[in-house]
């Protein structure tokens, strides 16, 4: 039995490679439809079973990344070999789709798994992917920008990878029960069957294949799928508050290990109320107070997004704020603000040391604060911190300028 192949057949390696790549196509596609299917009823509140949309969606992409890594390997086999020659090059329209069919699923092969993998990279709170290299990519930055236009280049590329396979297989079963040649039998077997010699690769496949792939990129821009998606709109306008310092920049973000690895997220909306005697001494006697409301819905996490909003989560139909009030003291270990935070409309008390500077009238605030998302019935589906961490850490940086 060759290994390699000739002018009359194809050897094992290259039957391997095809077949390996066809079974995990098979098993791709319909677990990428169970996972999407199974997260858009989480994302609805019509199931909670997001231990199984974890496990379908890191054996999808697993499996994507070693398709991946199988057709550049196929790829690379394939240069090295002679490829068998068409058993009917006289019939030259379905000599070049078939060689067009071949670009198409060579580059599918690649693009697919590729654009799904760059996404995956681009984004925070996912399933990970089962391979011993991490999560991350080279050169891909963290940006969900950048992960919606690698998920829906990934849905683009798809669908021409579809219609290559359905031509491809139907073009084998013509030649099988058509044709009655050797055609699939070459690859099945490795039985020969020649064909007439010194034929040459038809050089306008590529060319045509690079237009398809524009006009399917077309068909996806008519689509919107590769404009930069609009800012989010969470829904909620907060007041502006009469404060006696005026916050002119800072964010507040919170991290939590989801399935092992640290995911990032943050309040874009929310307003805060400050009143503070930077000149007051060290002693038990309150200096400042604050009082800061957030809009939930202005909740970015990556790619569990829409799902941290729903009942089991953030809730925030039921409760669209949340508000931290709280007296701060300058004590002999430095700052510290002692109130209450109200979340998922739970009040418990949550006392925190912060750093504090000030120069001309401009004070800069930092600090972290660890919360159990337990403690207000934040996640109640994930009871064990299997998939999702007990601890949610949240940090702030805040510059506010005292009003005249």
């Amino acid at each position: 039995m060759s290994l390699g192949n000739s002018t009359s057949h194809y050897g094992l390696i290259t039957r391997s490679f095809h077949w390996l790549i066809a079974l995990l196509i098979i098993s791709m596609i319909p677990l990428g439809i169970q996972a999407n299917a199974l997260a858009h009823q989480i994302e609805a509140g019509t199931s909670t079973d997001i231990d199984r949309a974890r496990f379908l969606f890191s054996l999808h992409k697993t499996l994507g990344v070693t398709i991946f890594f199988a057709a550049i390997a196929r790829i690379l086999w394939a240069i090295s070999q002679p490829k068998p020659a068409p058993l009917h090059p006289e019939k030259r329209a379905e000599t070049f789709l078939a060689e067009l069919v071949h670009w198409l699923l060579y580059a599918s092969l690649v693009l697919v798994p590729l654009s799904g993998w760059i996404g995956h990279a681009a984004t925070s709170g996912f399933a990970p992917i089962w391979w011993p290299f991490g999560q991350s990519l080279p050169l891909v930055p963290q940006s969900e920008a950048v992960a919606e236009l690698s998920f829906n280049l990934h849905i683009i590329f798809e669908r021409v990878l579809v219609i290559a396979i359905f031509l491809h297989v139907a073009g084998a079963l013509k030649h099988h029960f058509w044709d009655k040649d050797g055609t699939l039998r070459r690859m099945t077997r490795g039985t020969p069957a020649e064909g007439p010699t010194g034929h040459a690769a038809n050089r306008a496949a590529p060319l045509v294949a690079v237009g398809v792939y524009a006009v399917a990129l077309g068909i996806g821009a008519s689509l919107g799928l590769l404009t930069p998606p609009a800012a989010a709109d969470s829904g909620d306008t907060l007041e502006a508050t009469a404060s006696e310092w005026t916050v002119t920049e800072g964010e507040i973000t919170f991290t939590i290990q989801q399935f092992g690895s640290a995911v990032e997220g943050r309040f874009d909306e929310w307003t805060s109320a400050i009143s503070f005697d930077p000149d007051a001494p060290v002693g038990d006697a309150p200096v400042g107070s604050v009082e800061t409301t957030i809009a939930i819905s202005s909740a970015s996490i990556g790619s569990v997004t829409l799902q941290a909003m729903g009942p089991a989560f953030f809730d925030v139909e039921g409760h669209p704020t949340a508000s931290y009030q709280g007296t701060i003291f300058n004590t002999a270990d430095g700052y510290l603000a002692d109130g209450t935070l109200t979340l998922k409309g739970i009040t418990l008390p949550v006392s925190f040391p912060f750093d504090l500077t000030v120069a001309d009238d401009t004070a800069s605030i930092t600090g972290t604060l660890p919360l159990n998302r337990l403690d207000y019935q934040i996640g109640t589906s994930e009871p064990t911190e299997t998939n999702v961490g007990f601890e949610v850490m949240v940090q702030f940086a805040v510059t506010a300028s005292r009003d005249e």
